[in-house]
């Protein structure tokens, strides 16, 4: 079966896919939106209970819930099932590819913090020699977050810093709670500033593309959305070199349909979309697609250090941008680029970051109630040709559709890192008085952060990248990638806000193209 071919095929309808709609669809494109899963079921149909009198002891059938570590028995069914859409990687390099498949994709589950990428990333080979620049800066990208933010309402105050460039913000006038005032008066005598954790509010819902951006495109009535439509491939005319659609299956029925359009738009998310172009094969004549696969590396409780003074108080939390190989610092010797700390306190400690067990794990934490500091680090990851994505010719989903195998693996720059974020931390800590209980560098494995990013990277030169700098394909000019695949850098900062920019960028890009006739 072949749909009536449209203006603007959209693959995915998370935060990029999302805001694609609301671009395109305000400056008068057809856009039809294909959806992998369905629309999301907000209804409660588990009993409240505790967790020990669940079947799994709230953990969730570990048949069904091997690999994402987001799962328990009560939100299973908001994740991608392994067994039906499965991943390989190599023993030695485990890699976590959490997923989800529904309207709204993973912007129904993210965090919300909200942090513009500065020129530290953008032109980050220009300060260290590593790798690419990006085919853009920072002066380019900033007029589209000062609009995407006001449409998700993002709070913070104005810091000043040229490495978190200050925003479009609600302000947000709370004051910072004691032990969290205590450790921010500790860090600036070392030169380390503590700023409040900028996040998407939303307005009034929640801060998705499930309420923000499709139903505002929906409203124009030029978008129509498809639910349980799994992509399969980007078609392509032989003659022209256009892209003209993509095949798509419908998930329930396994029926094989085609969508036709004069542009296609992939927002699948970094991984998916390039599991996409690669079983198209179309995009890759630089030989780059599925290479420098990135995300942020991830040391859940880097330090947790206690404030004996504090006790049940407003919890409070903070966050420490990359304050590592900046302009006029001397250089690290150890590791190129940097890290950000995000840490929350007034808490009660992880257990699993404990060393006793039984009563005696009882009465610490019962001590320690209220008290504890929790410190997260989130570094940049290296751009590198070796962490690639390919396709796995012996493994299909559900559907036959050919499955990634991701090879990917953290260096000795993101270990050093974080062992210079374990020093750093349980110093601050001490210098604020409190006491540090627990603290380590172990990371979690590539993925675990959930911001896959890289794969599909932008570039002036077709023979090194895969995207100009309008996120169009060098090979297939009517074929755009909006989604993080097609970051040059990582970064330490969280990239959904800077994933949105970019996407309005691009598509009111298009649309330009389009009048002219180029695309």
């Amino acid at each position: 079966m072949t749909r009536k071919e449209c203006d603007v095929l959209i693959v995915g309808s998370g935060a990029a896919g999302g805001m694609a709609a609301h671009t395109l669809t305000a400056k008068g494109a057809s856009c039809l939106m294909l959806e992998a899963g369905p629309l999301p079921d907000f209804d409660r149909k588990t009993a409240i209970r505790n967790a020990y009198e669940l079947p799994y002891r709230g953990l969730g059938n570990p048949q069904r819930l091997q690999r994402v570590v987001q799962a328990d028995e009560f939100n299973a069914n908001r994740w991608v099932d392994e067994q039906e859409v499965p991943y390989t990687y190599p023993p030695e390099n485990p890699y976590y590819w959490v997923r989800v498949r529904m309207v709204g994709g993973k912007s129904l589950f993210w965090a919300r913090m909200s942090f513009r990428l500065s020129d530290y990333e953008f032109k980050a080979a220009d300060l260290d020699g590593f790798g690419a620049n990006w085919p853009i800066e920072y002066a380019d990208l900033a007029p589209f977050y000062d609009r995407v933010e006001p449409l998700f309402r993002v709070s913070g105050q104005k810091e000043g810093l040229e490495q978190l460039p200050d925003g479009i913000f609600v302000p947000d006038e709370s004051a910072f709670s004691e032990p969290i005032e205590k450790f921010r008066t500790a860090a600036a005598k070392h030169d380390t500033p503590v700023t409040k954790i900028r996040r998407s509010q939303g307005d009034g819902r929640m801060a998705s593309s499930f309420n923000i951006t499709l139903p505002r495109a929906l409203a124009t009535g030029k978008l129509d959305l498809v639910e349980n439509a799994v992509a399969r491939a980007v078609t392509v005319d032989k003659t022209t070199g256009l892209a003209n659609g993509v095949l798509y299956v419908d998930r329930r029925s396994g029926r094989e349909m085609h969508a036709k359009a004069k542009r296609v738009v992939l927002a699948a998310s970094a991984l998916e979309s390039i599991r996409i172009l690669l079983n198209s094969d179309v995009a890759n004549s630089s030989g780059t697609l599925g290479r420098y696969i990135m995300d942020q590396f991830y040391v859940k409780g880097s330090v947790i250090a206690i404030d004996p003074t504090s006790r049940r108080g407003r919890r409070g939390s903070g966050y420490i941008p990359r304050v590592q190989n900046l302009k006029g610092q001397k250089p690290k010797k150890d590791y190129l680029r940097g890290y950000a700390v995000d840490f929350h306190g007034g808490s009660t400690p992880d257990p699993n970051r404990l060393p006793s067990y039984g009563k005696k794990l009882a009465e610490e934490l019962a001590s320690y109630s209220g008290q504890a500091l929790s410190f997260t680090t989130m570094g940049d990851v290296l751009p590198r040709y070796e962490n690639n994505a390919r396709i796995d010719d012996t493994v299909v989903d559900k559907w036959g559709i050919p499955v990634l195998r991701l090879d990917v693996s953290y260096t000795e720059n993101e270990f050093a890192m974080a062992r210079d974020a374990m020093h750093e931390l349980s110093q601050l800590s001490e210098d604020a008085g409190f006491r540090v209980i627990n603290a380590h560098p172990e990371m979690g494995p590539p993925g675990e952060s959930i911001h896959e990013l890289g794969g599909c990277r932008m570039g002036d030169d077709p023979k090194t990248s895969v995207l100009n700098q309008w996120n169009q394909c060098h090979d297939v000019k009517n074929l755009y990638v909006v989604d993080g695949s097609s970051f040059v850098t990582a970064g330490s900062q969280n990239p959904t806000i800077t994933i949105m920019a970019l996407t309005m960028r691009a598509c009111e890009g298009m649309v330009e193209e389009a009048k002219k006739g180029n695309v």
